[in-house]
């Protein structure tokens, strides 16, 4: 006679909900009102974050995507670098391109609205950019040309530098514009202050690169004497690794996580150092991301990279096979849509362990709530940028150390 399992099996997860006319906060919402299909992958990535976050666990962001014409910036992305949770990003050059537009001279809150289906041939006649449904003059376009050009022939450019440099120089200019017009900061003025490091794993796809490309073109046809600026790729790569490496032998969790948004090359620029460090420089014990939740929009029946679970990532080592069945998740969506509530869910709970720790004081509350100390870290942050040049020589001097390993590497028969 067969027996009915017991609703207590523990192969079984029971599915228990609540009324949303019951529940308080975002994280109630998160936690019990999603239970079963999409809404369910959300769930999943909410925990996962939520459980990156209260170990501690150093963020890194991957972001493809017009973040910064569109606001979304301003709204989510900055409120969620301030935390201090964040160690790096790896984004677009069009992000930082973009991200001068709202502090140009003259051009006070140039984006606006139009419809995704309307009559582009207009637009065009108008000279107005669109960008889904997000618009803004031509002429916005031409004067953050001029304004990059001009940057880029300051001397702190005239040198050979790593991305990350450049970024952070941009930084530094765009906030003082910034400030000086009644700006708001923008995206790369915030990683400036904060000493977040800034990726670009394709630069010459986008119009920073161009305008400096413009000035070389201008220097090789003997219209301009001096413009020595370049980018260091090798640089940008490594120190990628170095931050890689500090996460997983340096940090207090000796762990990183990742959150992934969009796919795309910044997506794959997260995810190389691992195999760059253990595949290609050979260096030991090490291991890919601890946790990994990304929302994409591509189906992974598509077969791009930017689809792509997790899971196709432990077979490169990309992500840790010991435990990515517990830490990791994917979820095809427009990330535009959950983004907000799931920031705004995470920095929510971080409000609440502040009145708690208020309340019951820091170490009762580490003891009855131990994910608050990863919610309640130092805004301050990791600082990255300000330690690369310790970090990227650490690196180097564990390079130096595999010399035998990575003499093994050099030779093939070639035809």
């Amino acid at each position: 006679m067969s027996q009915h399992p017991s609703p207590d099996c523990p192969q079984r997860k029971t599915v228990r909900t609540r009324r949303v006319d019951e529940v308080t906060s975002l994280h109630e919402i998160f936690t019990h009102c999603l239970p079963a299909f999409g809404g369910a992958y959300l769930r999943r990535i909410y925990n996962i974050l939520d459980t990156a976050i209260g170990q501690g666990c150093p963020l890194t962001l991957a972001i493809a995507g017009p973040i910064t014409v569109s606001g979304q910036h301003q709204t989510w992305l900055i409120p969620l670098l301030e935390t201090g949770w964040v160690a790096y990003i790896a984004g677009t050059d069009a992000m930082c391109y973009h991200d001068g537009h709202r502090s140009l001279d003259g051009w006070r809150d140039p984006v606006h609205e139009v419809p995704i289906f309307g009559d582009d041939g207009a637009l065009r006649d108008e000279k107005t950019i669109r960008v889904t449904d997000m618009a803004f003059d031509e002429d916005v376009l031409l004067d953050q040309d001029r304004f990059i050009t001009a940057l880029l022939r300051q001397p702190e450019f005239q040198k050979k530098m790593s991305g990350t440099e450049l970024r952070n120089l941009l930084g530094r200019r765009f906030g003082a514009l910034e400030q000086r017009n009644g700006v708001e900061p923008g995206l790369l003025a915030t990683c400036h202050k904060l000493g977040i490091p800034f990726f670009v794993g394709a630069p010459g796809d986008g119009s920073v690169f161009l305008n400096s490309m413009k000035l070389w073109a201008m220097k090789k046809a003997g219209l301009l004497d001096h413009y020595e600026f370049e980018l260091d790729i090798h640089a940008e790569v490594f120190e990628s690794c170095a931050y890689h490496y500090w996460g997983l032998f340096e940090s207090e969790t000796k762990a990183l996580a990742t959150f992934v948004l969009g796919g795309g090359v910044p997506k794959n620029f997260n995810l190389q150092p691992e195999p760059a460090l253990g595949q290609v420089l050979g260096l030991p014990d090490v291991t890919g991301y601890h946790f990994d939740v990304q929302i994409v929009s591509s189906p992974v029946t598509d077969g791009s990279l930017s689809s792509c679970f997790p899971a196709e990532a432990v077979t490169w080592g990309k992500v840790d096979r010991h435990v990515y069945h517990q830490t990791t998740e994917s979820m095809q969506a427009d990330y535009s849509i959950v983004l907000p509530f799931l920031i705004k869910a995470l920095l929510d709970n971080r409000a609440r362990y502040e009145r708690l720790r208020d309340e019951l004081g820091e170490e009762h509350l580490f003891a009855s709530h131990p994910q608050a100390k990863g919610y309640l870290r130092s805004r301050d942050g990791y600082r990255l940028y300000d330690k690369r040049d310790e970090l990227t020589e650490k690196l180097r001097l564990a390079v130096k150390d595999n010399k035998e390993w990575l003499a093994g590497t050099l030779d093939y028969p070639l035809a």
